[in-house]
């Protein structure tokens, strides 16, 4: 891809000042032994202004001897950040260090006249291993790249002009309006032409052809559309809202809703890859259904694996800036479950990358090595792999054969004809989908819509229902846990099959958040031992493979994202594993758990940990950040509401809770069958609109119904909020304040504000759902978990899979705070937000990092890690080389 002169280009960004430099205090700014009976003191004062108490003696430990916690520490972090006098501290010091003369021993280097002391070896970074141009010898070159990354600026460049920023909008809508004519106008002469046929065998032919020829082209568009509009992927910089960004959004959008992305996993998504540009060898497996965009700039060498969940987009948004550039894996090489690749990234042959671990702008791991982290460094010991099976060369195409007949001869044609079908079998469906020419002035219309609609929507429910609680079971028990299976074969396509029907986010959300969810999860074949009900064991949003191997202990409470991983792949085989978490834990937000997980009894894992999976089994400990270290089980704020824990309280407490859950739930189905409802009512006008209108009709119903979608759960939150508006909070989730919180989470949607990424309408949404955002903020898949509560800035750049949570929930106490984003930031892709953060104008989060809660980033500076941390010089780039654009 050519960037475009002028338009496409962002113009050069300012140096920082003269005298004055942004970046965070390296090693050399640390504390001499000369200094330490000074420093210990400052430390103490400081430690003591922030408790609000008289004294801290140097032995006293923070969280046992003085009662702080996370949110106080970073307070105190904070304090010694703005003095300036003082080294940097993060909360990573804090918890390995954790009283004041541990830590200003940590922060203390020697002297020149004295002897070097033995330090901690630190994280291979990019200084130690090749960088990521330079690929191994066994692996498919790069593409040349041109050097984009220039020195971190002092103030954000804006993202463009007012007049852009509407030309794009316009652009973006017409371009969603012509996408609508034509899928209008083909569906309207191909449900025609079917209707047409004699005899349901001549319906049947109709809709496997139709239902194929639209398949071809609905696969087939994307790839024109990328070699039309771009040609090859080159490293580029384009600045966001200009043409050349309209052409990247477009083909960006194209590609991911491809269909042949629902086949990630099989080797009709590789072939899809390579149709895109991608250098992808023999016997690669993808399972990331987050599709690779900038595709000519990938190169996966054979025999490589491509886990779940794992982000290698190779571009990524930066400082109102789209910057792409390759990601190049070797042979044999592993990129495991819920990981980031930056660009500008490589594995070398028969290198792994470990789970919740992330690969930053210049790292590279060196052949047959294994890292894991965020940023990832180099691991201690290997992870577990599976034998290859051998099969011959002829079992992935006819996989591929099948998977594509069945797709075209069963699941096509009931799309198709289904809807024929069911309009012949109900006969109220019958009137409403042909209505008369006055039928929309009659009440009979009308009623015939609600009782069709009930009857679909509510008796939907329970097949539902019955189906994922039956047939995943059955299915299970083919499944021998730790057998090796060969990818591609019946056994494979067992697996696909129930991870496929077990994972229902529609029930996994009704059910989340109350005490039905427990046995919702025993159903579909969940061990949950004894169950201790809380009335939030489980979140609304928690995803497995195998429900049946999965096993969470007596009293466990887990917070939303959950994902309990069942298998382990290599590229010819996989291997099904029970996967258990201990009695007693608590497992905070987005957490993959895998199989070797060596966690036991009472354990805290906190947000985006990585998991261990080597060593002893960790008991009635803490883990948090990726390396996992420890931390104190719990902290006495947390426990200020035990005694409601107790039998006599929960007996008294539990009922009222589940009595309020029961008609959050009814408030959830209430507001998505009125949704369903109106976009029936919707549809029936626009096929009443067609003999005079036409494809139009249609064409204008479908841009209505994303309009009226997004419209319809904006009123419905505001409708929620406006009588309990959110607030900061710290109570016990037994208190009915944390119970309505539960019903915003619920009732209203998210999932619609996906189709406006990367547009100027998510900035609109955004202000509607009552965020206080700035000017042309550039938003590619951000997630705000309280609107209300989220404050952005002017000119953000927010990536994909970015989220900003204005709250946590650790066993039995729920706490909420306000975040505030500067003007002019940068958060990176999966980057993760706590409560109660202030990141300042300009600064940067690095992808993949963890902002704890109530840090304060200063302005301008440039943070990263899990938990995120001040990123010093010689920490993996997020920018350098020369300062142009390209």
């Amino acid at each position: 891809m050519v960037a475009e002169p002028a338009e496409a280009l962002a113009p050069h960004r300012p140096r920082p000042a003269p005298g004055e430099d942004h970046r965070a205090p390296s090693n050399r700014d640390r504390i001499r032994d000369r200094d330490r009976d000074g420093a210990e003191p400052i430390l103490a004062d400081v430690l003591a202004d922030v408790l609000h108490v008289d004294r801290v003696e140097p032995d006293s430990d923070f969280f046992a001897d003085l009662g702080a916690d996370s949110l106080v520490m970073a307070r105190f972090c904070a304090r010694l950040r703005k003095r300036g006098d003082m080294p940097p501290v993060s909360m990573k010091d804090i918890y390995r260090h954790p009283s004041i003369g541990a830590l200003t021993a940590s922060l203390v280097v020697p002297t020149p006249e004295a002897p070097a002391t033995p330090e901690t070896p630190a994280a291979p970074t990019t200084s130690e291993a090749p960088a990521a141009s330079e690929a191994p010898a066994t692996s498919p070159e790069p593409a040349s790249a041109v050097p984009l990354a220039g020195p971190v600026p002092s103030v954000a460049a804006p993202t463009g002009g007012r007049s852009r920023y509407v030309l794009c909008a316009v652009l973006q809508l017409l371009a969603f309006l012509g996408y609508s004519l034509v899928v209008a106008s083909a569906a309207t002469w191909g449900y025609g032409w079917i209707s047409a046929g004699e005899g349901l065998l001549a319906v049947y032919v109709r809709s496997v052809l139709f239902g194929g020829a639209a398949f071809l082209a609905l696969c087939g568009l994307p790839i024109v559309a990328k070699w039309t509009l771009i040609g090859r992927w080159k490293p580029v910089r384009i600045c966001v809202w200009s043409m050349a960004y309209v052409r990247f959004w477009l083909v960006k959008s194209l590609v991911r809703a491809d269909p042949l992305v629902l086949f990630a996993g099989s080797p009709l998504y590789t072939g899809y890859l390579r149709l895109l540009g991608a250098r992808i060898g023999r016997g690669v497996t993808v399972f990331s259904r987050t599709v690779p965009v900038c595709t000519d700039l990938l190169t996966i060498g054979a025999g490589s694996v491509v886990r779940k969940d794992a982000y290698l987009s190779c571009y990524r948004a930066h400082d109102g800036l789209i910057e792409t550039g390759p990601v190049t894996l070797g042979r044999n090489a592993t990129v495991s479950a819920a990981t980031v690749l930056d660009i500008d990234t490589s594995l070398g042959d028969g290198a792994l990358l470990g789970h919740a671990s992330s690969l930053h702008r210049g790292q590279s791991v060196p052949d047959g090595e294994h890292w894991h982290g965020s940023p990832a460094q180099r691991a201690d010991s290997a992870y577990p792999g599976v034998d290859a099976v051998p099969f011959g060369p002829l079992r992935r195409p006819l996989h591929s054969v099948l998977q594509l007949l069945t797709a075209l001869l069963l699941y096509l044609p009931l799309a198709f004809g289904g809807i024929g079908l069911l309009i012949a079998l109900v006969p109220q469906l019958a009137a409403f989908a042909r209505p008369g020419p006055t039928a929309l002035t009659t009440w009979v219309f009308y009623a015939e819509a609600l009782a069709a609609s009930v009857l679909l929507f509510f008796g939907a429910i329970p097949l539902g229902l019955l189906l994922v609680t039956t047939v995943p079971r059955l299915l299970g028990r083919t499944l021998t846990p730790g057998r090796t299976y060969p990818l591609f074969g019946l056994h494979h396509g067992v697996h696909r099959t129930i991870e496929l029907l077990s994972n229902r986010k529609f029930l996994n959300r009704l059910f989340g958040d109350s005490s039905c969810v427990v046995h919702y999860l025993r159903h579909i074949g969940y061990d949950l031992s004894r169950v201790r009900q809380t009335g939030s064991n489980f979140g609304t949003e928690v995803k497995h493979e195998v429900p049946s191997l999965c096993a969470v202990g007596s009293g466990t409470m887990v917070a939303d994202g959950l994902s309990l991983i069942n298998t382990d792949y290599s590229s010819t085989s996989f291997r099904v594993s029970r996967t258990s978490i201990g009695p007693r834990n608590f497992l905070g937000n987005r957490i993959a758990y895998p199989p070797q997980g060596r966690t036991g009894d009472n354990c805290l894992l906190a947000t985006k940990v990585m998991v261990p999976v080597d060593g002893p089994p960790r008991e009635g400990v803490g883990l948090l950040g990726s390396p996992s270290f420890e931390i104190p089980r719990t902290v006495l704020r947390d426990s200020s509401f035990d005694r409601l824990k107790e039998a006599d309280e929960l007996r008294r407490l539990l009922p009222a809770k589940n009595r309020h859950n029961a008609a959050t739930m009814g408030w959830y189905l209430l507001v998505r069958w009125l949704h369903f409802f109106l976009i029936t009512l919707l549809v029936a006008v626009a096929a009443e609109l067609h003999g005079s209108w036409g494809a139009g009709a249609l064409a204008l119903a479908n841009v209505l119904v994303v309009i009226f979608t997004a419209g319809y759960f904006v009123l419905v939150e505001r409708a929620f909020t406006a009588r309990t508006p959110l607030a900061p909070l710290f109570c016990s989730i037994y208190d009915v304040r944390f119970w309505r919180h539960e019903r915003y989470w619920k009732a209203p949607s998210e999932t619609y504000l996906r189709i406006f990424n990367g547009t100027p309408y998510k900035n609109v949404i955004w202000r509607l759902l009552g965020v206080r955002i700035g000017r042309r903020v550039f938003d590619d898949g951000c997630f705000l978990t309280e609107r209300a509560m989220a404050a952005i800035g002017d000119h953000c750049t927010l990536n994909n899979g970015t989220v900003v949570q204005c709250h946590s929930q650790e066993d039995g106490t729920f706490k909420s705070d306000r975040s505030t984003i500067g003007s002019g930031c940068t958060l990176g892709v999966g980057a993760f937000v706590h409560y109660g953060v202030t990141v300042g104008d300009g600064a940067q989060l690095a992808p993949d990092s963890f902002l704890m809660k109530g840090e304060v980033v200063p302005d301008h500076a440039r943070w990263g890690g899990n938990p995120a941390r001040p990123m010093e010089p010689g920490d993996p780039a997020e920018g350098g080389g020369h300062d142009g654009t390209d």
